[in-house]
C-alpha cells in the first residue's frame, strides 16, 4: 500500500480554477494537501497536456501524489504518480497493462461494495465511494450512506476515499466511518482562501486521526 494514500485529496475544476488553477493548487498544496487530481473534460489535448504537465511537476517539488482522471495516455505522457477511473473508463487490468506495477489506479465505486471488492481483486490501489452529500460537480451521482464506510472496512484492506459535497463540518463523520481520504473540490477550491480552507480540512483530519492497519 503505498503510504501516501491517506489525507486531504484535492480535485481540480476547470470552471472554478481556470487561468488560476497553477496559482490555486499550490495554494491547496502549502495548505496541506496529499493527492491532487487533475479533471478537466473540456479543454483541449494540448492545454490538458501543458496543465498536467505544470502540476505534475509542482506535486513532485511538494512530495505530492498527482493523479489523472480517466486518461491514461496524459498520465503516461506527464509521468503522473496514476489515474482514478470511473466505472465507465478503462477496465483496471488494462490500465495496469498500460501503465504497470508501480502507478496508482483508483476507481469510483459509488455506492456499491461489490464494486469496491471487484475492484479490489483486480488490483485497484484505492476505491472512493461518494456522493456523501450533494455535489454541485456530479449532482445526478448516486447517494451513499454513511454507513457504507464502516461496512466496506469488513471486507476492503485497500484505501477508501469518500467523495461528495464534502465540507470540514461534515469531514469527521466521514473518517469516523472509515474514510481514509476526503475527495473535495468546491469545499477548498470555490472558497476564498483556497490555502485557508485546506488547512482547516488537515486539521480537521489530523483532530479525528486513528491508526488504520492494512
Amino acid at each position: 500500500m503505498n503510504k501516501k494514500l491517506k489525507g486531504l485529496y484535492a480535485i481540480t475544476d476547470a470552471k472554478l480554477m481556470s487561468e488560476n488553477l497553477l496559482n490555486m493548487a499550490e495554494q491547496a498544496i502549502n495548505g496541506g494537501v496529499t493527492i491532487l487530481q487533475y479533471r478537466n473534460k473540456t479543454a483541449s489535448i494540448t492545454q490538458q497536456e501543458q496543465e498536467a504537465r505544470t502540476l505534475c511537476q509542482l506535486c513532485k517539488k511538494n512530495n505530492v501524489l498527482f493523479i489523472v482522471n480517466d486518461d491514461i495516455e496524459l498520465a503516461t505522457k506527464v509521468n503522473a504518480d496514476g489515474v482514478h477511473l470511473g466505472q465507465k473508463d478503462t477496465q483496471i487490468n488494462s490500465a495496469r497493462k498500460k501503465l504497470g506495477p508501480d502507478k496508482i489506479i483508483g476507481i469510483t465505486c459509488h455506492n456499491q461494495i461489490e464494486l469496491a471488492q471487484q475492484a479490489q481483486s483486480q488490483g485497484a490501489d484505492y476505491i472512493a465511494f461518494g456522493r456523501f452529500y450533494s455535489s454541485l460537480t456530479k449532482p445526478d451521482a448516486p447517494a451513499a450512506k454513511l454507513s457504507l464506510l464502516a461496512e466496506a472496512k469488513k471486507t476492503i484492506s485497500i484505501p477508501i476515499v469518500a467523495i461528495g459535497g464534502i465540507t470540514s463540518d461534515t469531514a469527521p463523520e466521514l473518517l469516523e466511518q472509515g474514510a481514509d481520504m476526503l475527495a473535495v473540490i468546491h469545499g477548498i477550491f470555490a472558497q476564498h482562501d483556497v490555502f485557508a480552507a485546506s488547512k482547516q480540512f488537515v486539521e480537521v483530519m489530523k483532530s479525528i486521526d486513528r491508526p488504520r492497519v492494512y
